[in-house]
């Protein structure tokens, strides 16, 4: 690489000394000299990554099963996946297959990307600073979009890449990502990957620097860039992340409008369309659409995530479907429905039944909610090309509001959590086709949580062990008898809220949750530890061949915290 700089250079000095043309004489530079926060802020709109996680998040989590393992009357099926690394993302291997869209090596790049750019313009707006225009508050605004830019990106990059955060101290001995704060100015450039305890601590400094400097007076379309809304969502979300339960409820308030504001109006309405559309793409569209409240900020990604899950292989289907929209909950667990073709029987929230769609036949195919769809770009329609996209709804109200149920679980605000879940609970009600039907709901009620996923088991994995105090132990704030079961109804809404997105592998990885892969004819299964390494994506191929030190993914780290040498079964896969 260095010699191949050499040759451009005297290339450039040949033609400097040889030509007669004036445009020859000079060195061709088509970059644009940034001089305005205006021309910043322009910039900054390239500025959000366009790569989605949401399909190797998916694949990695509990939401998808393998429709070629034997169901439970020992049917199978020889179904091909979307893309051949699937199978790698679905058994908890090194995804090497490939590197292109919704690939690992897609949303590495996407992400950096992203902070490539936000670290561009804050070069630049330190230089305006310098020259006098800091109190120009354009330019505050703009530094504060790319510091948010900046943190997020890592934020999220640490989430797929590292290993599960254990708070401030035990994270010193977890590998990191690189925590860039600077642009690129050569060629190679060698990065260490830190600690994720360091990198943890930047995203904080950069999100609390940034944030008080968002202003949305100077958005064109602020629902595609972090607005105050977004930037209080995101930082609610990241002091849950690292238990800072205080700070998760002040920010979420300020996200929702207010402690007393009526949150529901943050929910989606939805699920009372049914009548109005027809495509599942309908759906997406006006999920993802600015105009509602419920969206706080939207990206534009590349992804072909709809097709990974409608494939046939991999999908939200079984026990994955029954734990999140097709499934049992605290009230509305009488709401039972039939599958004509089946004759099988299941509890179902009424709002759910017709705006999900099933591809395949619904005994193997794939049950999706009505959230997520492929907008297709046509830049050739005769040839049939362009670029499929999905746009992302990151932060919503929904998802805001459920951190701050779980905050006020762990504070002992147990009746503001409660009205936290039943503010969306009821939100599903207002939009269910129900006729009216209200005997057949249930309360939400402290009481009936306990009896919904303590007192009985709701099956389907809803349930799961909740770790996270051996993940992230935290003196003032635990898992005890009295909240334990506020804390499943958490993450069971949770889990419905971000169905398709990604989220949910997030969350597995902070509440320490075992879960695990049933794979194939054999029934070969792979579980996921408390600890498990794998629990990390491993870093992409060409980065690795680059210099950064891979992820160790073969050692398991058994739930006591002993490590172990992986079993048997684990050499034979491997």
């Amino acid at each position: 690489m260095q010699l191949s700089h050499i040759s451009y250079l005297a290339a450039v000095a040949l033609v400097g000394l040889t030509s007669c043309n004036d445009f020859l004489d000079k060195v061709p530079d088509t970059r644009v000299e940034l001089k305005t926060p205006e021309q910043l802020r322009m910039l900054l709109v390239n500025g959000y990554p366009t790569g989605s996680y949401s399909s190797i998040c998916e694949l990695s989590s509990d939401n998808m099963i393998d429709n070629n393992s034997p169901n439970d009357q020992g049917v199978r099926y020889n179904l091909g996946a979307y893309d051949i690394i699937d199978n790698e993302l679905f058994a908890f291997e090194d995804a090497k297959a490939t590197n292109g869209v919704d690939s690992p090596s897609s949303v590495w790049e996407a992400y950096y990307h992203s902070i490539a750019c936000a670290n561009a313009v804050l070069e630049r707006v330190e230089q305006l600073e310098a020259e006098g225009q800091a109190d120009d508050p354009k330019l505050k605004a703009v530094k504060g979009e790319a510091l948010l830019i900046r943190s997020y990106g890592h934020f999220i990059l640490a989430n797929i890449f590292c290993e599960t955060y254990r708070g401030p101290e035990l994270s010193k001995t977890i590998k990191g990502i690189p925590y860039i704060t600077k642009p690129e100015t050569q060629v190679l450039v060698q990065y260490e990957r830190g600690t994720l305890a360091d990198v943890y601590a930047k995203c904080q400094k950069d999100l609390e620097a940034g944030l008080p400097l968002i202003n949305d007076t100077y958005y064109d379309v602020p629902k595609y860039h972090f607005n105050r809304q977004a930037a209080n969502a995101y930082a609610a979300r990241f002091y849950l992340f690292i238990r800072d339960y205080k700070n998760v409820v002040k920010y979420a308030d300020l996200a929702l409008g207010g402690a007393e504001t009526d949150a529901s109006q943050f929910c989606t309405d939805i699920w009372a369309k049914a009548a109005d559309f027809y495509y599942i793409t309908d759906f997406a569209r006006y999920f993802t659409n600015t105009i509602h409240q419920r969206n706080f900020m939207l990206i534009p990604t590349y992804s072909v995530f709809l097709r990974h899950i409608t494939s046939g292989r991999y999908a939200p289907n079984r026990d994955a479907k029954r734990a999140t929209i097709q499934g049992p909950g605290p009230t509305w667990e009488s709401w039972r429905w039939s599958n004509s073709k089946t004759g099988e029987t299941f509890a179902m929230h009424p709002c759910f039944n017709g705006v999900c769609g099933v591809a395949g036949k619904s005994e193997y195919g794939t049950y999706f909610a009505g959230t997520v769809g492929e907008m297709f770009e046509y830049t050739d329609k005769v040839a049939g090309i362009g670029y499929p996209h999905n746009v992302r709804a990151e932060f919503f109200g929904e998802e805001t509001l459920m951190c701050r149920a779980e905050a006020k679980v762990f504070l002992g605000d147990y009746a503001g959590a409660v009205a936290d879940l039943k503010t969306w609970e009821l939100t599903l009600r207002s939009t269910a086709n129900d006729d009216g039907d209200e005997d057949r709901y249930a309360d939400l009620t402290q009481q009936r949580i306990q009896e919904f996923y303590i007192d009985k088991d709701p099956g389907f994995g809803i349930a799961k062990p909740i770790h996270i105090d051996e993940v992230f132990p935290v003196a003032d704030y635990s898992v005890t008898d009295a909240n334990v079961a506020l804390l499943q109804c958490v993450q069971h809404f949770r889990r419905i809220v971000t169905v398709h997105n990604g989220m949910r592998f997030f969350d597995l990885k902070r509440y320490g949750i075992e879960y695990s892969h049933v794979i194939g004819k054999e029934s070969r299964v792979e579980t996921m530890t408390m600890l498990d390494p794998r629990k990390a994506l491993q870093i992409p191929n060409e980065v690795i061949s680059a210099g950064l030190e891979p992820n160790d993914r073969i050692k398991h780290t058994a739930g006591s915290g002993e490590e172990l040498v992986a079993d048997e079964k684990y050499e034979l896969v491997k």
